[in-house]
């Protein structure tokens, strides 16, 4: 009898993805992002880095979490810096925005932590990670480079 559940459960939540039910959209993400998220990124740029991070990830070209993208800023390796949005509390990655503006490198938030660590490969959300550049994906890396650096800047 426990069987039948099982695959009863397991048909519903098969039946949730392909519907797009599970997933949330654009606009209920940005509801909830934080009010330092500045300069967010758009729809279609938002999916052109998840694109460009999970490229790089496969090449081990990333770099994941607050610790390991400020030691590597620090240490003056440049790349995209994509931040989430939905971090709480705010003070865990505040810092970095200043930081790469510092470094003059490029940043730029997205809405959701989960889809950013999902992207990068990973079962965990991240709410920072760094992009380096690769030959392998070297076009879709200066695409995300020139409009990511096109978006104005927070004051």
């Amino acid at each position: 009898m426990t069987k039948v559940k099982k695959e009863k459960s397991i048909k519903e939540d098969a039946g949730a993805t392909e519907t797009g039910v599970t997933e949330k959209s654009y606009l209920e993400l940005i509801a909830n992002i934080n009010p330092i998220a500045n300069p967010l990124a758009t729809k279609k740029l938002s999916k052109k880095l998840y694109k460009c991070v999970k490229k790089a990830s496969k090449l081990k070209q990333i770099r994941r979490g607050v610790k390991e993208v400020q030691k590597f800023i620090n240490k003056g390796e440049t790349g995209i810096v994509v931040l989430a949005g939905d971090t709480l509390p705010i003070d865990v990655y505040c810092h970095l925005p200043v930081m790469c503006e510092d470094k003059s490198l490029p940043y730029a938030y997205i809405p959701s932590k989960v889809d950013l660590g999902s992207s990068a490969g990973s079962k965990r959300p991240t709410c920072v990670i760094m992009i380096k550049s690769h030959e392998d994906y070297k076009e879709a890396y200066d695409e995300c480079f020139d409009e990511v650096s096109a978006l104005p800047k927070p004051l």
